[in-house]
């Protein structure tokens, strides 16, 4: 039988924050969430999209526990001050969801001076990850999932520039953000299980999905994406399922990852997935751990 939603049980009493919660996957993994008796801090950069879209969720869902909080993760500033209100006011923490992430834009820096999709979708997950660390350990069974994508077979991780500093190709620098995230969610579980932490680590991809992160594409791409999507595509409301399957399939084991299982993983049902050989490097992923400690400034599970 094939895992879906439904068959989840209530989980009231667990808390979750959902980076990038107010549009797309994130929305469509706090709607999720919500349904499910779970208390969830939807971590927004726009504080005003992320009210309407709590208002929507307890629209449909009138018992629903949200709560809109600032998080930019363009920002080391912000994200640090998210982390510390989080602590100050709770000591525990059931689901992390590092979601949110852009594709594909000109290029442009972080407040931080790091190219946008490496800084956005991975580097700033990496630090909230390692300040909530305390939270982390207080709770039994927690699950973190990192976003990663199929572009995480585009590239690879330019150690000597990672900021595209020499020559932009805003494809490359996508995938090498979503490789980084998948590489950071396996060598995640693997530093939890050495430190005999019980929590887990996934990854999780959406497909191809039907999401604000196509904004940057061409006109022409955006266009035709709208006549065949549906057909090839997943909806944002599908593409959230890996994610919510790698948060409350109870039978889920940390170092998994989720996608679709159709077409080249395009579009389907939540399933385990594989990944590249090259995500599984072992040796390349503490390289990438050392280098994320140094550019954030933190160091956790060493």
């Amino acid at each position: 039988m094939s895992w879906t939603l439904n068959s989840v049980s209530n989980q009231h009493g667990k808390i979750a924050i959902v980076t990038g919660a107010n549009i797309g996957l994130g929305f469509e993994t706090a709607k999720g969430f919500a349904s499910k008796g779970i208390e969830v801090i939807m971590a927004c950069r726009n504080l005003e999209k992320g009210i309407a879209a709590m208002e929507y969720i307890i629209s449909i869902h009138p018992t629903a526990n949200l709560s809109v909080k600032k998080l930019d993760l363009n920002d080391f500033v912000s994200i640090r001050s998210f982390a510390s209100a989080f602590l100050s006011q709770h000591d525990r923490l059931d689901y992390l969801i590092n979601n949110a992430g852009i594709m594909m834009p000109p290029y442009q820096k972080t407040k931080d001076g790091f190219e946008s999709q490496f800084g956005v979708n991975y580097l700033g997950h990496f630090l909230l990850t390692g300040l909530l660390l305390d939270a982390i350990k207080n709770t039994e069974n927690f699950r973190i999932v990192t976003l990663s994508s199929r572009a995480h077979k585009w590239g690879d991780i330019q150690f000597n520039d990672y900021n595209f500093e020499r020559e932009y190709d805003k494809r490359k620098a996508y995938g090498q953000s979503k490789l980084a995230c998948l590489m950071f969610a396996y060598e995640l579980q693997r530093r939890l299980e050495k430190h005999e932490i019980t929590a887990a680590s996934f990854a999780a991809h959406p497909g191809v999905s039907d999401t604000n992160l196509g904004k940057f594409l061409p006109g022409f791409v955006r266009g035709l994406a709208k006549i065949i999507g549906p057909f090839l595509f997943n909806s944002a409301a599908d593409g959230a399922l890996p994610t919510l399957r790698a948060a409350l399939d109870e039978n889920a084991k940390g170092g998994e990852y989720y996608g679709p299982n159709g077409y080249q993983e395009m579009k389907g049902k939540p399933v385990k997935v594989d990944s590249t050989d090259n995500s599984k490097d072992q040796e390349k992923a503490m390289k990438l751990w050392s280098l994320s400690e140094e550019l954030t400034g933190i160091k956790f599970l060493d």
